[in-house]
């Protein structure tokens, strides 16, 4: 036991808990002193005389207060504590050896990306379980075992959860691939690296507690004023929010930094492998925008602790503007969803085919496209909202535009797979499927980009599919073949290709089946973020489809974690080059040494030059 609570991870959250008590206790003091002994009374922070214990200021002070005892107690400011006061720190600090170097700071590149990646795992199967739970409501017409209320945090945090796991799963990918990528040793800013990772758990914990302080019923985007009105758990909500915001920006100032500084010699801009491309491009949108969301969403909070109408208009303010703000970030956001994933389709589709990547240097420009044009389209979120309409033709032809740069990929992928030695095992399964669900998600865009059909299908669960067909196919099926891909290289091990194929095989029709459906009775009428719908529409058998489809990717991702936890311990060695990859990674032994490469490694060629007889990528050693 005393082992157990010496873990970095579980002191840390025993530091939250115990924090936040403190430091609601500490404002809800204060304010006892102050409305009692003093008998003031005033509108900031929502004094009230028959209720001064434990009210919204002290459990977002608190909140705050937990963050940072999480942050101390886990121990990743120590080094700079110590620093601060005149003591020495290591130049490399060891991690705890075994499995435990997993539940406490590293500065290791590869130890910090697993953990954000089964962090991201985590989160990913809570705000799944959350969707079977509103899923399973939703089977049949009529309210069955949960109130409108309870349905709708729990279908909030669905939203949510799901972002801030794809976001941590992004993460992981990129610490863990993209030193090894470009032939670095680690990251630019390891101690910082370890910061960025711990700062979103306490994150996580904020947004989990939402749902036991009275919940949220506005969807994962916050709109006022309905977020304004909203129980004391949508404050946590925009804390967690707010705090995770942290790990994004710094995460992307350190990669940033990397890939500048710290390539291989030799490697030129256009020597550099296609994720690091992908990567860049991500982390100059999530360093750019990520404040605008926390902004968006701190205004609120202010709104609602301090009575400022940012966005009241009986005080002046305008609920648009907090849709401008908002949707700035979080339509570029879909790009730092995608394009990792894009980037890893780019990346194993020339080892699996055998032949070079195609328009190689479009598509690595393609990515800075993408994320351009995604800073320019924010508001076709926004066309059935009330805003001036004379902005609705720009955004839909700017809407329009991120076609061009996406395009490129698709023919670059379809050149590349033309006439090519394919080979499918697992990964390269799950890289057809994000092939082709990506091209869903590409085709039933255009309708919500022009004005005319968006204001039909705004509201509806269209939408839902479009954006489930988004992120499946430009994120989770490129996640699970990174996966598949890299665990030899990160435990010297192989997940069981039987199993692997299984998951595939479960995982891919039904998502499509419930992707289709979801478009299908949105175009009949369904309106998407509600309780209840009328049985006189028919859609129950629908329902049904799609409920029995979201069991059957539920226990494909449950035989995944059955294949993790077993090739983990038990899985077949992998030894040497497994994929015949020209990779940098994959010239070295797995699972890789501390420092990455024990001798230093040079650029002499093209990355993608797959059956070029005599074609060089990567020279190792002098």
């Amino acid at each position: 036991m005393k082992k157990f609570f010496s873990l970095g991870l579980v002191k840390g959250l025993v530091y939250q808990i115990i924090w936040t008590a403190i430091g609601a206790a500490f404002v809800t003091l204060i304010r006892w002193i102050l409305v009692s002994r003093f008998g003031f009374e005033m509108k900031l922070f929502a004094f009230d005389r028959n209720n001064v214990f434990f009210t919204e200021p002290a459990w977002v002070v608190g909140g705050v207060f937990g963050v940072i005892a999480f942050m101390v107690g886990v121990g990743a400011v120590n080094d700079w504590v110590k620093w601060a006061l005149g003591l020495e720190t290591p130049a490399h600090p060891q991690d705890e050896p075994g499995w435990r170097g997993y539940f406490g700071p590293s500065v290791d590149h590869k130890v910090i990306g697993i953990q954000y990646t089964l962090t991201s795992l985590l989160l990913m199967s809570i705000g799944g379980a959350f969707a079977l739970v509103f899923r399973t409501e939703l089977t049949r017409s009529g309210l069955q075992f949960l109130d409108p209320n309870l349905y709708n945090t729990l279908m909030s945090l669905h939203g949510i959860l799901m972002i801030v796991s794809i976001l941590l799963g992004i993460a992981g990918a990129m610490n863990y691939l993209v030193p090894l990528l470009v032939g670095a040793p680690d990251m630019a800013f390891p101690r910082l690296n370890s910061f960025s990772f711990w700062i979103a758990v306490p994150a996580a914990v904020l947004l989990l507690s939402s749902l036991a302080l009275g919940g949220f019923d506005t969807g994962w985007t916050g709109y006022p004023p309905l977020s304004v009105r909203a129980p004391l758990g949508m404050q946590m909500f925009f804390l967690g929010v707010f705090v995770a915001g942290w790990s994004s920006i710094l995460g992307a100032l350190n990669l940033i930094a990397t890939v500048l500084r710290m390539r291989a010699r030799g490697m030129t801009a256009f020597r550099m492998p296609i994720f690091v491309w992908t990567a860049m491009a991500t982390s100059l949108i999530s360093l750019t925008a990520t404040q605008l969301i926390g902004l968006s969403f701190q205004l609120v909070m202010f709104e609602r602790l301090l009575g400022m109408g940012f966005f009241n208009p009986a005080q002046g303010g305008n609920p648009i503007l907090f849709q401008h703000l908002f949707w700035f970030y979080s339509h570029p956001a879909v790009y730092v969803f995608v394009l990792p994933g894009l980037g890893i389709i780019s990346e194993l589709l020339p080892v699996f085919v055998r032949k070079p990547l195609f328009g190689y240097k479009w598509v690595a420009m393609s990515s800075f496209g993408i994320a351009l044009v995604g800073f320019l389209v924010w508001a076709h979120h926004m066309f059935a909202s009330g805003m001036n309409e004379y902005l609705r033709v720009p955004f839909m032809y700017s809407t329009l535009l991120v076609a061009v740069p996406t395009g490129v990929k698709f023919f670059s992928w379809v050149a590349t797979l033309w006439q090519g030695k394919i080979r499918t095992p697992t990964p390269m399964l799950f890289i057809l499927a994000g092939i082709f669900v990506f091209l869903l998600g590409g085709l039933t865009g255009p309708p919500n980009a022009t004005v005319s059909t968006d204001l039909h299908l705004h509201d509806t669960y269209f939408i839902v599919g479009h954006f489930h067909d988004t992120m499946f196919g430009g994120y989770i099926f490129p996640f699970f073949a990174a996966i598949y891909y890299w665990f030899p290289k990160a435990t010297g091990r192989r997940l069981n290709e039987t199993l692997g194929k299984l998951h595939f095989w479960l995982m891919t029709p039904a998502f499509i089946v419930l992707s289709l459906w979801m478009m299908r009775v949105g175009l009949l009428g369904m309106r998407r973020r509600i309780a209840d719908y009328d049985a006189a529409m028919g859609f129950d058998l629908s329902h049904l489809i799609m409920t029995i489809a979201a069991y059957v990717i539920a226990l494909s991702v449950l035989i995944f974690f059955v294949n993790l936890i077993i090739s983990i311990r038990k899985g077949r060695e992998a030894t040497g080059n497994l994929w015949q990859s020209r990779s940098p990674e994959w010239q070295v032994p797995s699972p890789m040494p501390a420092h990455n490469y024990p001798e230093p490694i040079e650029i002499v060629g093209r990355p993608y030059d797959y059956g070029l007889e005599g074609s060089v990528y990567v020279k190792v050693g002098k």
